[in-house]
């Protein structure tokens, strides 16, 4: 598959863009590793940032919606979060409000924030913008510290 990688820059940039969608389900999954390997073999940060920002904030999105539309079913065994993440993401969401959004990225309590907006209706667009600059940001940080390494 690395080799695939090397010689399909489509390939290794939706595979980014994939990685990404899927760690920001509530699927467990990262997408740092496959970003600073693709940096590390030369291809192009903005399209690495831009792949990686993309998949990540509409995997967001799919939390959002499902926060909206699914909430109803949250004591039933198949539900996607555990009844303890989604309490600690409604205490932070409650505490920070808003502007947490900007940190749905972290780990653990990311992607539950995420569906917590989409629970407490927080309007799709301003959504969209918060989480879409945090985790812009956070790729553009990773990636230039993975410039610094190399």
């Amino acid at each position: 598959m690395p080799h695939l990688i090397r010689q399909n820059y489509a390939v290794a940039y939706f595979s980014l863009f994939l990685t990404g969608f899927i760690a920001a389900t509530l699927f467990p999954a990262s997408s740092e590793l496959l970003l600073l390997a693709l940096l590390a073999q030369g291809y192009l940060p903005v399209w690495l940032w831009l792949a990686a920002t993309l998949g990540n904030t509409l995997g967001s999105c799919v939390n959002w919606y499902l926060g909206r539309e699914l909430l109803r079913f949250q004591h039933k065994s198949w539900f996607p979060i555990s009844a303890a993440a989604l309490t600690r993401a409604t205490t932070q969401f409650q505490r920070y409000g808003r502007w947490s959004l900007l940190f749905a990225w972290l780990p653990v309590v990311g992607d539950p924030l995420t569906m917590v907006a989409g629970v407490l209706r927080v309007p799709f667009r301003l959504f969209l913008l918060l989480v879409a600059l945090g985790k812009g940001l956070r790729y553009a940080l990773l990636i230039w510290l993975g410039h610094q390494l190399w």
